[in-house]
């Protein structure tokens, strides 16, 4: 038997409940999980932004050890630590074929499937965002564990399966921030972390982290932040006025809402860039004119997971964590069992905080 954070219908709380988990079968993996990342999306899962089959275990972000492997699966073994990937690539799709694997058409099919069982009543549950990270063990396809690279703690690893992935790529995959130049962050959780800390590493000259919450001034400093503006109606002015009147060159938007996406353009520079990475609902309408689309000259663009291909980024994200320059530990403010996970989504809603993990 197995401990789980269990989402039992979308808008309804979470339930920790025993499931049970089937062996692992052909190309399937079995992981005693060490850690699991609390993010935003999970609480987007649990009220319906994003919509997912239920009853299900939610959380995507997390790593641990392998207990056993099915046939088929030689990448791994039993005893070896492993990063769990929410968003597998089938390598065939039209994404895939184009090299742009965060974009895979099937990553996410596995969501379908029933992956265990509540007990006593033996109720099928399904693996949110394929992975099921919030239960003290899971069973995943092979393609959804990568192993820990050397020199990274396997509890700290699970901050590479989706904050860092996310905030790293949306700095250098999807911005492409250069040495020297100008960026903002709006969103100071635990993508934005992962961000600030990414922008600082691109040898960006000024890095301006905003949020709504002035008690985050301190952990967005100690990730790279230069400055930091506390959000208002006067957030782009501020902006534009800590940069020469320009605005900066790259604004990287981590909350998914309409109006932060709106400020984050208006921050940009003429011919700037400026990277959605938040997942907000279909009723945030953001709106530009004709006019001004031709007149600053600006790039918008969405951002999926970081626009990342995790076999290829955790070697290089690892690279920085062993030279001291990416600090996983900063990103989390609170460790958690998994009684906390309603609590750690009540401060998501707050504003509170950075990365809440729960630990095993």
């Amino acid at each position: 038997m197995v401990r789980a954070a269990v989402l039992p219908a979308v808008g309804a709380p979470l339930e920790i409940a025993e499931i049970s988990l089937p062996d692992p079968g052909p190309r399937q993996v079995r992981v005693r999980l060490a850690a699991a990342g609390v993010c935003h999306s999970d609480l987007s899962l649990s009220d319906g932004t994003m919509r997912v089959p239920v009853p299900a275990v939610l959380g995507h972000e997390g790593a641990g050890t392998v207990v056993a492997v099915g046939e088929e699966v030689t990448h791994v073994r039993p005893g070896d630590g492993v990063v769990l990937n929410w968003a597998p690539s089938c390598g065939g799709c039209h994404a895939c074929s184009l090299g742009e694997v965060w974009l895979c058409a099937n990553a996410l099919n596995g969501a379908a499937d029933v992956h265990a069982h509540r007990l006593p009543d033996g109720t099928g549950l399904h693996p949110g965002l394929n992975v099921a990270a919030f239960a003290e063990e899971t069973v995943v396809s092979a393609g959804c564990v990568l192993p820990v690279p050397d020199g990274v703690p396997l509890t700290d690893a699970a901050l590479l399966g989706c904050a860092v992935l996310t905030g790293y790529g949306a700095v250098h995959h999807s911005a492409r921030v250069r040495p020297g130049e100008t960026v903002a962050v709006y969103g100071v959780g635990g993508v934005g972390l992962a961000a600030l800390q990414a922008a600082r590493i691109a040898g960006a000259s000024r890095i301006v982290a905003v949020d709504v919450s002035p008690e985050k001034e301190e952990l967005a400093r100690a990730a790279g932040a230069t400055d930091y503006v506390v959000a208002s109606d006067d957030t782009a002015r501020e902006i534009r006025a800590l940069t020469g009147k320009q605005g900066v060159d790259v604004a990287v938007e981590c909350v998914g809402r309409a109006a932060t996406i709106r400020t984050a353009w208006d921050s940009t520079r003429r011919g700037g860039r400026t990277t959605v990475v938040g997942i907000g609902g279909k009723d945030q309408q953001v709106t530009f004119n004709a006019l001004e689309i031709f007149h600053w000259g600006r790039t918008l663009s969405g951002c999926v997971y970081g626009n990342s291909d995790p076999a290829r980024d955790l070697p290089v994200l690892a690279e920085h964590v062993r030279e001291g320059r990416l600090d996983l530990g900063a990103l989390v403010t609170e460790r958690i069992a998994l009684e906390g996970i309603p609590a750690a989504f009540e401060n998501m809603l707050a504003g509170k905080g950075g990365r809440a993990l729960v630990v095993f």
